[in-house]
């Protein structure tokens, strides 16, 4: 049987994502911006379990109808004892099956196979795979003589200032109630406290098991993708090059950009758009937290209560479809404010003319869509690298203000340790950062002055769209380089 990479003339790339929405949307829109730069040589495949596929199909269909050749290939997730059949996905899964479904999906012994068999049974070209997980991949195409590239879903400075903890040693030298400064970090001096740091640099065993592990996948790929720009993070994107963490690194963000256009009026429009046409421009904060934040329904309570005392119209999207907000409260807040439950149009809302500011969980996708709007934000991280991204937002950037005040409540990476901000504290933050000449108005001239930097890196002849390109002949040379080795 003839594999299909030798039926076509172009090159062929797989994609593999982790089973997570906002690990999906990224990588599926690289996979189109890979085909779209080079129609004629390139056709990509983004390789997902079942259920999985729907979200690569409808990211694909709300782009431009294009000639890009991009495809869904699906292979088989593994049974689970205790896990649903179709639970496969970590922005979906219930709070009880998280542990579960987190176990299994980072299990080589379960995930490899399927993926190694879909691999070597496409035949790619070169292969794309996830940063985080799936570590074995870049192991699997060493083996198949073809190049691996890494796709990191969050940014450079969040990830170099990672390493930089991680290689220095001070975290485990440091008392779990004092904080830790990034050592070797270019800009503004950067502390956070322990409670705020990923599982693996709190836990030293942790670290110790996965450095190996994480500096071999390193050493057997062939370079580093990162869904960001260069003019958003040029000094760090230069610290990280010269660290020789990776062979080459190539920044190829936004990759949300283009945003399609903000559906109009009477074309199966969201309700909350026009209601946010009702509001003020620059009126409405705009609260979301992402796909993998849970909060409680004390949380969930005091957040309600806070925005009803802040007096400012808001607009929240909850994804605990199961809470019920206090007694009264709708009818106490009336018309300024509405509540989604489940899902919203974020990148329309963002581009809405009411919208005022965005409290955000700090995740980089929803950070670079509010940076390519121009909309200055409110921070409330809750897990993984949240928490040093929140550091570039407000310290570096400076696009934003923390929700969460110094001594409202202690934040940690760990949800056990939370503790709950109360609705005074939150009500007189929102005020405070969107009363008129406050802190939103100058952090949205800021975040306005980059907005057209991020359109202009993936435009053509813009950074990040040389980098697609680069990206392209590095892995043609590479394809031409294993043929003449083969024939030879």
């Amino acid at each position: 049987m003839v594999s299909a990479a030798m039926q076509s003339k172009k090159l062929r790339i797989l994609v593999v994502p982790f089973f997570a929405t906002s690990h999906i949307l990224p990588m599926t829109d690289l996979a189109f911006h890979l085909a779209a730069v080079r129609p004629d040589d390139v056709e990509v495949v983004v390789a997902v379990t079942p259920a999985n596929a729907p979200i690569v199909q409808s990211a694909l269909a709300r782009r431009e109808p294009s000639h890009a050749s991009v495809e869904v290939a699906t292979y088989a997730f593994p049974k689970v004892d205790g896990l649903p059949p179709g639970v496969e996905n970590m922005s979906t899964v219930t709070v009880a099956n998280s542990p579960l479904l987190e176990a299994a999906a980072t299990d080589e012994a379960l995930i490899r196979p399927a993926q190694e068999s879909l691999i070597r049974e496409s035949s790619p070209d070169a292969i794309v795979s996830d940063l985080h997980f799936f570590r074995w991949n870049a192991g699997i195409a060493a083996e198949l003589g073809i190049p691996c590239v890494l796709f990191n879903v969050v940014g450079i400075f969040s990830t170099l200032a990672t390493w930089r903890l991680a290689l220095s040693g001070i975290v485990k030298d440091t008392p779990p109630a004092s904080s830790v400064t990034v050592p070797q970090l270019p800009g503004p001096e950067i502390s956070l406290p322990v409670t705020e740091l990923s599982e693996f640099l709190r836990n030293p065993p942790e670290f110790s098991k996965d450095a190996g592990a994480y500096f071999m996948m390193l050493l057997k790929s062939s370079g580093f993708i990162s869904n960001t720009f260069y003019d958003l993070e040029h000094e760090y994107c230069e610290s990280y090059a010269e660290s020789g963490y990776m062979k080459r690194t190539y920044c190829v963000g936004p990759l949300s950009l283009p945003l399609p256009p903000p559906a109009r009026a009477g074309t199966g429009r969201s309700a909350c758009l026009d209601w946010l046409d009702t509001k003020p421009a620059h009126s409405v904060v705009y609260l979301c937290f992402g796909s993998l934040t849970n909060f409680s329904d004390v949380q969930l309570n005091e957040l309600a209560l806070g925005l009803e005392a802040s007096g400012v119209p808001f607009l929240w999207v909850v994804r605990v479809k199961t809470w019920e907000p206090p007694v009264g409260w709708e009818d106490r807040v009336g018309d300024r404010g509405m509540v989604v439950m489940g899902w919203a149009p974020q990148t329309d809302i963002l581009q809405h003319p009411a919208l005022g500011a965005f409290v955000t969980q700090c995740g980089w996708n929803s950070i670079l869509e509010t940076i390519a709007v121009g909309v200055p934000v409110l921070t409330w991280p809750m897990v993984y690298e949240q928490f040093i991204t929140e550091r570039f937002v407000t310290h570096v950037l400076q696009i934003g203000e923390r929700l969460w005040p110094e001594g409202a409540g202690r934040r940690s990476t760990r949800s056990a340790e939370h503790e709950v901000i109360p609705a005074k504290e939150i009500a007189q933050s929102v005020a405070k950062f969107m009363e008129h000449g406050g802190a939103a108005e100058a952090a949205r001239r800021r975040v306005k002055e980059l907005s057209p930097k991020a359109h202009a890196a993936m435009a053509e002849g813009g950074t990040s769209n040389r980098d697609l390109h680069q990206l392209i002949d590095d892995f043609i040379a590479a394809k031409a380089s294993a043929a003449g080795t083969t024939t030879s």
